[in-house]
């Protein structure tokens, strides 16, 4: 191995490292307020890039967390490396439940509930929606900040796919916010199966055993148990599983995946305006499969979500613009451009864990399918961080991102797996149990 191969993983590792540190001290040292925080914390009690404020702490969930987290480190590639592939899957969904409720439930059931149920939130508007249909009528003119009685900031900010989620939980006695806590925790936790079935449809299965006790026990659980964009990062999950069926079967059933797929990426990007992106993944999986077959039938599919939607009166094209100008109108115009550029990135860094940079310096290390997917997320976050429609909170926005990019830790030699993982579930620990981030 050459000395640039053996040096490149630690040099990339070393500058992600460098950079988080530079967003964390750059406000202090600088003095400007880059305004990651609620305006009612002192600048003083701030930590950008997170958007939050320190909070020291322990609590019940602690110990479940520390032992889960050993447990990954000394067993996780093991077990991995040697189960049938089904075990795996099913085991990854346990392990990821419980990583993700161990890691929220630091603040005891308050971590299920205290931002779900925030009045910018949806579930407050939620309850109080008896007409959909009228709802979707009256979305777009709702928006604007002059706008008689607009929408709270999440709502104004995202497509009605994300609020009819939750009024569905209304209807079916699952509002409170305990319980859509738990179901957003519960369907989390189906993300890191999904990348793994995908993986294994697209042949990868070598890298799914590699990557899955970092999809297990990613940082990014973090903000997962306690974000709606964390069921957003799962439907993406579930729609991109579906095309790689797709992409890798034949027959009938290959166009009922197809056309399954596009449901769910249309339903996706009415949840989220700039998840219009993740089509950049999408085509990534169409590339590693060798295969433009099922394009047609999940485009198909996804336009039609997003007529339906128009017909009953949203219509997408119609409120991205106004989107944009509440958006500008809002804290973003405040927050400084020159900082968030990179300053985004950072918080990548830590809700994707630093050691994913050290795997991006090894991507042609890992297999071809893999390779394309990050590719396909890196493109996603590049765009997303060059709109400038994600400055600050991107631990959370840009989580249906995080599984794919994740990938690229496959390409890390043997010896650095289990450091590797150690230094990613410490990543974890200490941003949970130091910092309060609003999600």
């Amino acid at each position: 191995m050459s000395s640039w191969r053996r040096t490149a993983p630690w040099i990339a590792l070393g500058a992600a490292l460098l950079l988080l540190a530079a967003a964390i001290a750059y406000q202090a040292v600088t003095g400007v307020d880059v305004h990651a925080r609620n305006a009612k914390y002192p600048l003083s009690q701030t930590l950008p890039p997170w958007h939050g404020y320190l909070d020291p702490r322990t609590g019940p969930g602690t110990v479940p967390a520390l032992a889960l987290a050993l447990a990954g480190v000394m067993v996780g590639g093991r077990l991995a490396a040697t189960l049938p592939f089904g075990r795996l899957v099913a085991l990854s969904y346990v392990v990821s439940l419980g990583w993700l409720l161990a890691l929220v439930t630091v603040d005891g059931t308050r971590g299920l509930t205290r931002v779900l149920g925030h009045t910018s939130e949806y579930l407050r508007t939620a309850r109080r929606t008896d007409d959909v249909p009228a709802m979707l009528a009256e979305y777009v003119d709702r928006i604007p900040h002059d706008a008689p009685d607009n929408w709270p900031v999440h709502l104004a900010g995202h497509p009605p796919g994300a609020v009819l989620f939750f009024i569905l939980l209304v209807r079916i006695g699952l509002g409170g916010d305990l319980a859509a806590g738990l179901v957003v925790t519960v369907v989390a936790a189906s993300i890191a199966p999904a990348v793994l079935l995908t993986l294994r449809a697209l042949d990868a299965t070598l890298t799914a055993r590699r990557a899955a006790p970092f999809l297990v026990l990613t940082p990014a659980a973090v903000t997962m148990s306690v974000s709606a964009d964390a069921v957003m990062a799962a439907v993406a999950a579930w729609a991109t599983f579906l095309l790689a069926l797709a992409a890798t079967r034949a027959g009938p059933a290959a166009l009922g995946w197809a056309v399954g797929s596009g449901l769910l990426f249309g339903y996706l990007v009415m949840m989220s305006y700039g998840l219009v992106l993740f089509a950049a993944i999408a085509l990534a999986v169409l590339v590693a499969a060798r295969t433009w077959r099922p394009l047609v039938p999940c485009a198909l599919a996804a336009l039609a979500v997003v007529l339906v939607f128009a017909a009953l009166g949203f219509a997408w094209w119609e409120a991205f613009p106004v989107l944009r100008e509440r958006y500008w109108d809002g804290v973003a115009s405040e927050r400084p451009t020159s900082y968030w550029i990179w300053g985004n990135l950072a918080a990548l860094v830590a809700t994707a864990g630093p050691v994913v940079a050290a795997g991006l310096a090894r991507l042609g290390h890992a297999e071809r399918p893999a390779r394309w997917l990050v590719v396909g997320a890196v493109a996603c976050i590049v765009v997303a961080d060059l709109s400038l429609m994600s400055k600050a909170e991107v631990e959370r926005i840009w989580l249906p991102f995080v599984p794919w990019l994740t990938l690229a830790v496959a390409g890390l030699p043997d010896r650095w797996l289990r450091p590797a993982l150690a230094l990613q579930v410490a990543t974890a620990l200490v941003v949970q149990h130091l910092l309060n981030t609003f999600w």
